[in-house]
């Protein structure tokens, strides 16, 4: 993947005002660049893991993200750092958090998309004009109109629609796990602890790219550029008489006066 193309078409075509993150789900230590803060180490704190994408996001920070890092169950259960043990996933344990049924908390537990308990030691975030790995997803945050923009890029060429899914809740599953598995592009609706935690906005959503779909996103893009229809910013109708108030018609007809 050219991180420096992407980036560049997307300030060219998205303008996105937060930086597009290179995300990559590493095996070992091994795996990280130089350059990198570990949240317990560097800044002596943990973080969820949407707290991190907005540091990285925002800060322009390369951030790795382990099991010791990790300060939400839900995150660490994403991520694989935690083991989803039987009372979770029967929803008996629905009782302690105050919140879900029984039911529903085994449903969601049983759907949650996750990574391999124990698989992966650290979840990777850089902008993707620092990036120097191969990432496994690229996230973009921007408005709805931007967001539009991007998925039109996806479905130019195939003219099939993108579908996605959201619950209101544990967002990192869906702009991480679900991308990775499912090799396709998501348009992403914040979830609270995202707003909560990550600083995530109420005019902001999530876009994710998996390195299958750059380059028809960046054809579909350019395209749909050229055609000065699909464009960011929203090309508006600025061409019409405007029918001003009687004050100002009056105050017009006046200084017409000879």
């Amino acid at each position: 993947m050219d991180l420096k193309r992407l980036n560049e078409a997307l300030n060219l075509y998205i303008r996105p005002q937060t930086f597009p993150l290179a995300v990559k789900i590493c095996k070992s230590a091994q795996e990280l660049p130089d350059k990198v803060r570990i949240p317990m180490r560097d800044l002596h704190i943990t973080v969820t893991t949407c707290q991190g994408v907005g540091i990285a996001r925002r800060y322009g920070w390369t951030l790795a993200i382990g099991k010791e890092d990790q300060a939400c169950a839900w995150g660490s259960l994403t991520l694989g750092f935690l083991p989803a043990k039987k009372e979770w996933l029967d929803g008996s344990i629905a009782a302690a958090t105050g919140y879900w049924t029984k039911e529903a908390l085994a449903k969601m537990a049983r759907e949650l998309p996750r990574l391999e308990y124990g698989k992966y030691k650290y979840l990777l975030l850089s902008p993707l004009h620092i990036a120097n790995f191969e990432p496994d997803v690229v996230v973009i945050y921007g408005s709805s109109a931007q967001v539009m923009r991007l998925v039109q890029g996806r479905v130019y060429g195939t003219g099939e629609s993108l579908t996605s899914s959201a619950s209101g809740g544990i967002d990192c599953a869906d702009i991480i796990v679900r991308t990775v598995s499912t090799g396709e592009c998501q348009f992403i609706l914040p979830c609270g602890g995202d707003r909560v935690f990550g600083l995530t906005q109420d005019d902001e959503m999530a876009f994710t790219l998996p390195p299958g779909k750059v380059e028809t996103l960046l054809q579909g893009l350019e395209a749909g550029h050229k055609s000065g229809v699909q464009r960011y910013p929203i090309p508006v109708y600025l061409r019409f008489q405007p029918q001003m108030p009687p004050a100002y018609q009056k105050l017009m007809e006046f200084l017409k006066q000879e």
